[in-house]
Order: C-alpha cells, then sequence, then structure tokens
C-alpha cells in the first residue's frame, strides 16, 4: 500500500486552550478510516487542519508525499483531497443539477467567474454520473429544500466526489439521518468509494456505522490520539470506553452477545 495522507506533531492553539495537541498519523490509499471521539475531543480540529480550513499552529502535513500545509481548501481539492460536512453545505434555492455544475465550475477554474454558463454538457454529464453512483437521479431538478435530509447528506458527500478525488474526508456523515436511511445512505456511499478508489476518513459518532464500515480506527479524547488500530481492538480498548464510547461498545463477540 502506498501513503496518502501524513500528519506530524499537528498541534491546535486557541490561546490557551490546546484543540489538538501532536497528532501524527500515516493514512495508506485505500484505507476506510473511522474517526471517533467525544464533542470537543478534538476531531473536526484535526479534519479542518488537514482540509486547509484551519491552520495549524505547529507540525506538518503531507498528501500523496506532497507538503501541503498552508494550502487553502480550494488548491486542496484540485490536489484530490476533498470533504462532506456535518451540515450539508447547498445552495438551498437552486435545483439539484445546479448544484452539481456549479461545484465542478468552480473545481476546473482557479477563478470562478459567474457569467460564464455553467451547463456545460461535460459537466452535466459530470452531474448526472454521480448522481446515478449516489442515486439521487430522482431529485435532478428539485430545488434542494425538496429533498429529504438523507438524500441532501448524499448530495453533500456526491460534491465532493466531483472531478478526480484521491481522497475524500467525511464529517459525521449520518448526523440528521434517519435509523432507517442511515445503513442505506452508508451503503450508497461507500459502493461509490469502492467503485472510484478512494481513500476515506470520516467522523463518526454511531460505533455500529463504524464498526460496519471501516477496518481502521482513530480514537481522540482531550485534542490527542488515544488508541490507533484495528476496529475492535480499539474498541475494546479500556481507556476508550472510559473516554470515548462507554462500557455498552464492550467487544462483541460474532453471536452478537456483549
Amino acid at each position: 500500500m502506498t501513503e496518502i495522507l501524513k500528519t506530524e506533531g499537528l498541534s491546535r492553539y486557541f490561546g490557551a486552550v490546546t484543540a489538538a495537541e501532536d497528532i501524527s498519523v500515516t493514512i495508506m490509499a485505500g484505507e476506510i478510516v473511522g474517526v471517533i471521539g467525544a464533542n470537543g475531543a478534538g476531531k473536526t480540529t484535526f479534519i479542518n487542519m488537514v482540509t486547509g480550513y484551519l491552520p495549524p499552529s505547529k507540525g506538518s502535513i503531507s498528501f500523496g508525499g506532497n507538503p501541503i500545509k498552508g494550502l487553502g481548501p480550494r488548491k486542496l481539492m484540485r490536489k484530490g483531497l476533498t470533504r462532506s460536512f456535518q451540515i450539508p453545505q447547498l445552495f438551498l434555492e437552486l435545483p439539484v443539477i445546479d448544484n452539481l455544475a456549479i461545484a465542478l465550475a468552480a473545481a476546473e477554474q482557479k477563478q470562478f467567474q459567474m457569467l460564464r454558463p455553467v451547463r456545460t454538457p461535460e459537466r452535466l454529464g459530470s452531474a448526472e454520473e454521480i448522481l446515478e453512483q449516489m442515486r439521487i437521479s430522482q431529485y435532478r431538478d428539485e430545488m434542494v429544500t425538496a429533498m429529504p435530509q438523507g438524500a441532501r447528506k448524499l448530495l453533500d458527500i456526491a460534491l465532493a466526489m466531483l472531478g478526480s478525488p484521491r481522497m475524500l474526508l467525511l464529517d459525521e456523515p449520518t448526523s440528521g439521518v434517519s435509523l432507517e436511511e442511515k445503513y442505506t445512505l452508508m451503503d450508497t456511499v461507500m459502493e461509490a468509494v469502492h467503485a472510484r478508489g478512494l481513500t476515506v476518513l470520516f467522523v463518526e459518532h454511531d460505533m455500529e456505522i463504524v464498526r460496519r464500515y471501516v477496518t481502521r480506527v482513530l480514537a481522540f479524547a482531550n485534542g490527542v490520539v488515544i488508541k490507533d488500530g484495528p476496529v475492535e481492538e480499539v474498541l475494546a480498548d479500556t481507556k476508550v470506553q472510559e473516554l470515548v464510547t462507554g462500557k455498552y461498545h464492550e467487544h462483541k463477540n460474532p453471536g452478537g452477545d456483549a
């Protein structure tokens, strides 16, 4: 496997408050890695630093073997490092197809110019392909406000998959999604991820989602990574149970008994 993302000593301070401290992790191409931790544990701070939304106070970040510290989100997107958000970042009063076409236009141009047409045949073709892959083609010409929450989440993730990404970072992809929808949503996302050969790092509070879809977990607490390893090994760790998951998430045997 080839290294795709590496952080060394990555830290972020807000005055006297430490939001993240000495985060050193290496993600290999093709991995599906879950990021867990209580609120305020440093998960989103880490994601924001890696994706250029928040400058680190110290440390280094490399993507594909090249340093990326200091690069903004748009430059990182063009390098193949993209993300979705806990609250979908969408143009609510525009049709779904226009959300995708605008995102494609912005990704292609160093300086986005609104006066140029965004509905080109090439962009519409790419947009329709990802709509089909994410199983939301039925909303193509609907306003985003008419979409159910699960479909909005899929659209936001679809935006992150446009172009030629190599790594996708997802911030709580099942947040706000009903129990009935969340597995269907994640099955759809992971099918698209595997079809496109993407590496994925995603923040998630639902441990059953973590168990089902990842093979490796980074557990955060108090701004540091307290455990990094295979899913069941991390979830069975006493410190992780104490600070992150609680005793309920102790290791389960294959028969499902605690």
